[in-house]
């Protein structure tokens, strides 16, 4: 039996990963939930184990999937993942609920995309805890279980051993900072990547998921992106950027806010703040090294703009992504 612990977890007792079925489910959270989990990226040297529990075969959009395991199995299971559930205005399956609830009671970590926050509000893991779902059901959760504490603002909630994602797309930034959480930034940017995802939206909870290239190879920016990315370290000014892309700011302006939703200088600063997390995760370096390493000058500004942009302070950064690793009891 695992120890109830609600600290950051590392992948050493992080393992299986159980999908939570019954009923019909939304197959696309679903879908980019298991092609996260289920495809390991090229470097990584250990991975997943995932399997999809349930008490029969459980609708998946217009198809019909056969589980690998009953619900039974999520009890063993370190994560567990509870996707979107299409039956919104009908309670919860019962033995799903009480899974669900069993697994958190022996250990697991639960993670609920969409409209999955039901499932967790009926066994109670969202009383007095942060959590959000699609914004358009958000009123109908804060309604059905009161004592949750429901943000419809945000992409995700992170309260430890419970998460929550929002609709849709927030379903591939919870499971990214998933990826984080167990792997790293590095390992999280590839998986980033792969998806050729967008980069991280403005608003709601600031996120620990590094923020990828997000334009393709044969984009009018990529070459400058690249280019830029090799130096970081160097005082470059939107000028210094127009002039590498033979263009005029203005025009600069204009091919970043349609590629990356950020200005050239919001985009320049989200990148150093990327850049300082890796080496806050993978190095020793001090935060006058870093602050040089990632051109933000000193510390202090450090400090301001990485607070800023991920919402907790460096030093603190480094101790939650380099916590030593708990072994789980067994």
């Amino acid at each position: 039996m695992r120890v109830r612990n609600d600290t950051i977890r590392t992948l050493s007792d992080m393992h299986t990963i159980a999908f939570a079925a019954a009923g019909n489910l939304m197959h696309f959270e679903f879908g980019i939930a298991y092609e996260i989990f289920g495809n390991p990226p090229p470097g990584s040297q250990e991975w997943y184990d995932v399997m999809l529990c349930g008490p029969a075969p459980v609708r998946v959009g217009p198809f019909t999937v056969e589980p690998d395991a009953g619900l039974d199995r999520l009890a063993r299971a370190d994560t567990v993942i509870v996707p979107a559930w299409a039956d919104v205005d009908e309670p919860p399956p019962g033995d799903l609920v009480d899974a669900v609830r069993a697994a958190y009671d022996a250990g697991a970590r639960i993670a609920s995309l969409c409209t999955g926050a039901f499932v967790l509000g009926e066994a109670g893991l969202l009383d007095g805890r942060q959590a959000t779902t699609h914004w358009g059901h958000a009123a109908e959760l804060q309604e059905r279980y009161p004592r949750a504490i429901v943000d419809p603002d945000v992409l995700y909630t992170d309260n430890g051993n419970v998460l929550t994602a929002a609709g849709k797309a927030a379903a591939v930034d919870l499971c990214l900072h998933l990826v984080h959480l167990d792997h790293g930034a590095t390992i999280a940017n590839t998986v980033a990547r792969r998806l050729v995802v967008p980069p991280h939206r403005a608003g709601g909870q600031a996120q620990f998921v590094a923020t990828p290239v997000p334009v393709s190879g044969d984009h009018t920016l990529a070459q400058l992106l690249a280019w830029t990315q090799q130096r970081l370290d160097q005082p470059l000014t939107v000028a210094d950027l127009a002039r590498q892309a033979n263009t005029s700011t203005r025009h600069l302006t204009r091919l970043f806010n349609a590629a990356t939703g950020q200005t050239p200088l919001q985009w320049l600063l989200t990148q150093r703040v990327r850049h300082a997390q890796e080496l806050l995760e993978a190095t020793d370096h001090n935060i006058d090294r870093i602050a040089t390493a990632t051109g933000l000058g000193t510390a202090t500004t450090l400090r301001r703009q990485f607070k800023r942009v991920v919402g907790v302070p460096p030093d603190a950064y480094r101790r939650t992504f380099r916590a030593t690793p708990q072994v789980a009891a067994r």
